[in-house]
């Protein structure tokens, strides 16, 4: 069996001969842990990859802002394609964006959307698809994926956007509309493509809630990302989607818009408390990064692998995921993967 198809029948709730290995590794790791990477990724492979930069008209300075040796993760000041400069003090982490290039909604002139990302090469999409047998998902970079909750706090200030959604002003909604547009014809263009599913994200939950009403998100998010589900399916393409923190709230509605599979901090949420969506939607990871790879001894990490199996596994369902990031220790990133291979055979 291919990862491909290891994949698709995961998600298909198909009785998949493994668990598929999808492996996160943050610039810190590569640049702190280059021969235990190299080390992990050599022993577990992952199932699931990315198309290089295929874009007609965006440079690899700028494709490769949010990746490992990108600008994003230097110590220092940089600005992305939206104008909104990030301001980093550590190597390997992504900066934050302190003074947001829209303070006051008369200034959104200052934002030019990056149309650029709505022309790619077709061709060279489908030969790096054919040339692969790994399940190939677009948007894994980050500049490329839909992200309006996000943007909107980028190019806003976050501050400036929880009053906006709070007093809801038109300009708010004119704008998002047009970032919304702008979302759906990259979507609809990756999705004519051979890849075989597509991402979009938004980080939407803090330690124990949401960042915003349920209400609210009900009424300006779910119905975008509604879109994104419906235009993937359209194609034959699954969906998956990345929201760190508490965001249980929102899984009865991911799951009615037809998320296929969900990156999310279960630990977060307590396993348990997910169980009742299993086999409704995949889940795509992930392993405690809070406090189980930093500080968890490898009886911890071991423990936490066998309660998702038990708790959320249903016929597939199920990747084994983590993310190698600052804080984590190598062998407990090992012991992931190692652990999901022992209670799989």
């Amino acid at each position: 069996m291919t990862s491909r198809e290891l994949v698709k029948k995961t998600l298909k709730f198909d009785n998949p001969d493994r668990v598929p290995r999808h492996l996160w590794h943050l610039p810190w790791a590569k640049f702190n842990y280059p021969k235990e990477l190299e080390e992990i990724q050599k022993r577990f492979p992952d199932d699931i990859t990315s198309p290089p930069n295929c874009y007609n008209k965006i440079s690899e300075d700028i494709y490769n802002f949010y990746e490992p040796e990108g600008a994003s993760h230097q110590p220092g000041e940089a600005t992305d394609e939206w104008g909104c400069t990030f301001l980093n003090f550590n190597k390997g982490t992504i900066g934050e964006v302190k003074n947001p290039p829209v303070k006051d909604w008369s200034q959104i002139n200052n934002i030019k959307i990056p149309y650029d990302y709505l022309s790619i090469d077709v061709d060279k999409v489908n030969s790096f698809c054919k040339s692969t047998d790994k399940f190939v998902l677009a948007g894994l970079n980050g500049g490329n994926m839909p992200r309006p909750f996000e943007k909107l706090q980028f190019i806003r200030g976050s501050e400036n956007l929880y009053i906006d959604l709070a007093e809801k002003p038109k300009e708010l909604f004119d704008f998002l509309e047009k970032l919304h547009d702008f979302y759906k014809q990259m979507f609809e263009m990756w999705a004519k493509t051979d890849i075989d599913g597509l991402v979009f994200m938004d980080d939407w939950g803090s330690q124990n809630s949401l960042l915003i009403s349920p209400k609210t998100w009900i009424e300006i998010f779910k119905p975008l990302y509604k879109d994104y589900v419906e235009i993937a399916h359209k194609y034959n393409k699954f969906v998956f989607m990345h929201s760190d923190g508490y965001i249980l709230d929102i899984y009865p509605h991911l799951i009615e818009i037809g998320v296929d599979a969900i990156n999310s901090q279960i630990f977060c949420m307590g396993v348990k408390n997910l169980e009742k969506y299993k086999g409704k939607i995949s889940f795509w990871g992930e392993i405690d990064r809070q406090h189980l790879l930093p500080y968890g001894s490898l009886q911890d990490i071991e423990n936490a692998v066998i309660s998702i199996k038990n708790s959320l596994y249903y016929n597939g369902g199920v990747f084994a995921q983590c993310e190698f990031g600052p804080g984590a220790k190598p062998e407990n990133v090992y012991k992931v993967f190692e652990t999901w291979e022992k209670i799989m055979r």
